[in-house]
């Protein structure tokens, strides 16, 4: 397969979610690895059969070895739209690198797993099994994805885990959980004229704001290695309907974003108790609509991790890392089936991810594969590789 046009093929299939419909880039995945040998599955849930992964696996037994990257893309949103310079499906090449919607979340990865796929295929000496993932729903949550491939018995146990994202070709160990919660407060309406005969909602929430970037900052204390500190982010507000009358209602969303070995049970009572210890009377204040989405965090002290900085170490010639990865990442749907380290690896920044004239340079596209075939030829058929 040509890298190039890989890519720019899997550019050209539009895969948005939402609504989140990766047939065609699933069965594209498919047809390529059947070319190879592989035996491929192609489950997808119930609940949205568009939704559609593709599980290729070459080879059988132990070690087992997981290529995981997600084939959906957000959507291209109306303003962004207006600041392309190219078509985003188009996958143009433009001073040495690709653009195109996903060409770096996280298309450039998943072909560079593929190529590493078919460079595995044509060995004689295969031992254990080499696994593809290209895996829907990673950006909505990866609740009818990587989640319920997990939770239904689609993936094996495995002996190490590179789950594709934009790290810049260093090694990440870590990213952080979410945690998402809505607080609202209620007061008495009244006409704006006397507004002291009412209780006024929003008064009572900037109270409740305050208080929590005290605790953002506070948050500042506690560091990860490699993630960096928790934080607290108040993202949405809403309240009232009019000028000329006092809001007997607010709410606000927030963005509780936990490090490696916090536990949303504590964060939630943390944030109860920031909350209730703000004197709002005679308004009220209620805590609710948690969402929780898991952090995920590896020690890399493994034989197959220790390999892969020395690949890594070796293409690029400076340190490997480790590094945090900012972003979310279907690893966290992963642990339960990694007997030993995870990693998250790919090329380009998130930054690019997400954005008009998302890109991935060629260079970097052309690294990772490197990386990735020096790797799976000293960790599944080493022997054929010296020879």
């Amino acid at each position: 397969m040509d890298s190039i046009k890989l890519l720019q093929r899997l550019v050209r299939i539009p895969s948005p979610n939402p609504p989140g419909d990766t047939r065609a880039v699933a069965d594209f995945v498919a047809e390529r690895m059947r070319a190879i040998g592989c035996i491929v599955r192609q489950p997808a849930p119930a609940a949205k059969p568009a939704a559609r992964n593709t599980i290729a696996i070459l080879g059988e037994g132990a070690p087992r070895i997981m290529l995981h990257a997600h084939i959906d893309t957000v959507p291209v949103a109306p303003v962004e739209a207006q600041n392309w310079s190219v078509d985003p499906y188009a996958g143009i090449v433009r001073d040495s690198a690709l653009y195109g919607k996903g060409s770096v979340d996280d298309k450039a990865i998943l072909a560079s797993m593929m190529l590493a796929m078919a460079d595995a295929a044509r060995q004689k000496s295969l031992k254990g099994s080499l696994i593809l993932v290209a895996a829907a729903e990673e950006e909505t949550g990866g609740q009818l994805g990587t989640k319920w491939l997990a939770d239904k018995g689609h993936l094996p146990l495995c002996e190490f885990i590179i789950v594709g994202e934009q790290t810049g070709n260093k090694v990440a160990t870590a990213h952080k959980g979410v945690l998402r919660a809505t607080v609202r407060t209620a007061g008495v309406a009244v006409h704006a004229t006397n507004p002291d005969r009412g209780v006024n909602a929003i008064v009572a929430m900037g109270k409740i704001i305050q208080a929590l970037q005290r605790y953002h900052q506070d948050l500042s204390r506690v560091l990860h290695p490699v993630v960096g500190v928790p934080t607290c982010n108040i993202g949405v507000i809403a309240g009232g309907s009019t000028a000329n009358a006092v809001p007997d209602a607010c709410a606000i969303q927030l963005d509780r974003r936990m490090i490696p070995g916090e536990s949303p049970q504590d964060v939630v009572k943390e944030l109860g108790a920031v909350v209730a210890a703000v004197d709002l009377a005679p308004a009220t204040a209620t805590l609710g609509n948690f969402v929780y989405s898991s952090w995920f965090d590896s020690a890399l002290d493994g034989d197959y991790a220790a390999t892969f900085m020395d690949c890594v170490r070796a293409e690029l010639a400076e340190s490997p890392g480790p590094i945090g990865y900012m972003p979310g990442s279907d690893a966290k749907h992963l642990v339960d089936i990694a007997r030993g380290d995870m990693i998250i690896f790919g090329p380009g920044s998130y930054e690019a991810a997400h954005a008009a004239d998302e890109h991935v340079k060629l260079a970097d596209y052309a690294s990772s594969t490197n990386i990735l075939k020096a790797f799976l030829r000293r960790a599944l058929y080493a022997a054929e590789a010296e020879a």
